[in-house]
């Protein structure tokens, strides 16, 4: 009687200990999720955005409502060091650690550094970070980047042999860690990233979409992060 009473305190004991670490890994899921500061689908226009070269930009309808379409490839924006030309830029919302989701179309014929890009911890023209998703990898195609006041450098750590842009939406993923300079991308799989870099000489930027000099769609962002005043 008294071993079937001690097994009972002990299996009481585990289910309670077992209880506690899931409410525990709970509360840290529940902590460690960033609020939204920003969504977008464009069904009202773009106001909100800044490209470089308003002429490249239109709000676009489809059969899926509207979408933010960088359409013009030939550009009159000249930045001042080698970097994407064709980008617009969300005003008004800075950001230190973040987590950013979209869906991105390409819509240029196909080629061998056909892109879209995502560009992040913009603080102006000459200092920013950005991942060109590139069709075909190599050290200026699909690869994180990073702008400081030089030509484009890459920082990535690790990515794939190249980006497979089917004529259709993809689901597009950045996540940022300023503590430790963490930087993550993520493509149609939204678990394991594509492509990772460290590094802490930003922290704090703008965010901004486009491509490096090719054509794409953009539509269903939202933003996640921990908002920062502009230095």
């Amino acid at each position: 009687m008294r071993r079937m009473i001690h097994s009972l305190c002990w299996a009481i004991g585990g289910v309670v200990l077992g209880l506690g670490s899931l409410l525990s890994t709970s509360a840290v899921t529940a902590a460690d999720q960033l609020p939204v500061v920003y969504t977008e689908d464009f069904e009202k226009g773009a106001d909100n955005w800044q490209p470089m070269d308003p002429a490249q930009w239109k709000v676009k309808k489809t059969d899926q409502g509207q979408v933010f379409s960088q359409h013009e490839k030939k550009t009159k924006y000249k930045p001042p060091h080698r970097s994407p030309t064709n980008i617009a830029i969300l005003k008004d919302v800075v950001v230190g650690d973040f987590e950013l989701k979209t869906k991105v179309q390409s819509t240029h014929v196909d080629y061998g550094h056909r892109d879209a890009c995502l560009v992040f911890g913009y603080q102006d023209p000459s200092h920013f970070y950005y991942v060109h998703l590139g069709k075909q990898g190599d050290d200026r195609a699909n690869q994180i980047f990073i702008v400081n006041d030089s030509a484009r450098a890459k920082i990535s750590l690790t990515t794939t042999p190249g980006t497979n842009w089917e004529e259709r939406w993809h689901d597009v993923k950045v996540v940022r860690k300023v503590a430790d300079g963490t930087i993550e991308i993520y493509f149609d799989d939204m678990n394991k990233p594509v492509m990772t870099a460290k590094d802490k000489t930003f922290a704090w930027g703008q965010i901004g979409v486009g491509t490096f000099d090719d054509t794409a769609d953009y539509d269903n962002l939202e933003l996640r992060g921990v908002k920062v005043e502009k230095k």
